[in-house]
């Protein structure tokens, strides 16, 4: 009996003593988290590439962009708003443009894993829903899709914050 008592102290103990250990729970970060960083992260187009299901081809960033717009960025903001900025780099194209070209807000949705933002002028100046095809800390690949041609638009963008 006294050997049952004592093997009962022992598993209780150490059942105890395993209790009071904390259990590590990762928490992956979410594509918002990713996108946005702690506090706003900026993104760069670095590739552009056109999905035609008949004829697929890459457009390098100076055929499609003038010199003075592959350094501007979109800077994503984790505030309450969702605000989005359109930035231009060091390098201006006209002397006289702001810094700050388009301000907006972006959305995500989860569901489809779309994200809508506004566009600068070159691709048209409007919103568009982009499908997120891959988003990590430092690489984002975007595409949008046209409903009536059998073709899409992939953007990969760069991003050196975390």
């Amino acid at each position: 009996m006294k050997n049952f008592i004592r093997l009962f102290v022992v598993v209780l103990i150490a059942g105890a003593a395993s209790s009071c250990s904390e259990k590590l729970d990762p928490k992956p970060l979410t594509y918002s988290q990713l996108l946005t960083g702690t506090e706003k992260k900026a993104w760069t187009l670095s590739a552009l590439t056109i999905v035609d299901q008949k004829d697929p081809f890459d457009l390098a960033g100076n055929q499609v962009l003038d010199p003075c717009e592959l350094d501007d960025q979109f800077i994503f903001y984790a505030n309450e708003e969702k605000k989005l900025e359109y930035s231009n780099g060091p390098t201006k194209c006209k002397s006289t443009e702001p810094d700050i070209l388009i301000t907006d807000v972006w959305q995500f949705t989860s569901a489809n894993a779309t994200l809508e933002m506004g566009i600068p002028r070159i691709f048209g100046g409007f919103k568009l829903p982009f499908i997120v095809k891959s988003l990590t800390e430092t690489t984002m690949v975007l595409e949008y899709y046209f409903g009536d041609i059998d073709a899409s638009y992939r953007f990969k963008f760069t991003s050196s914050g975390k």
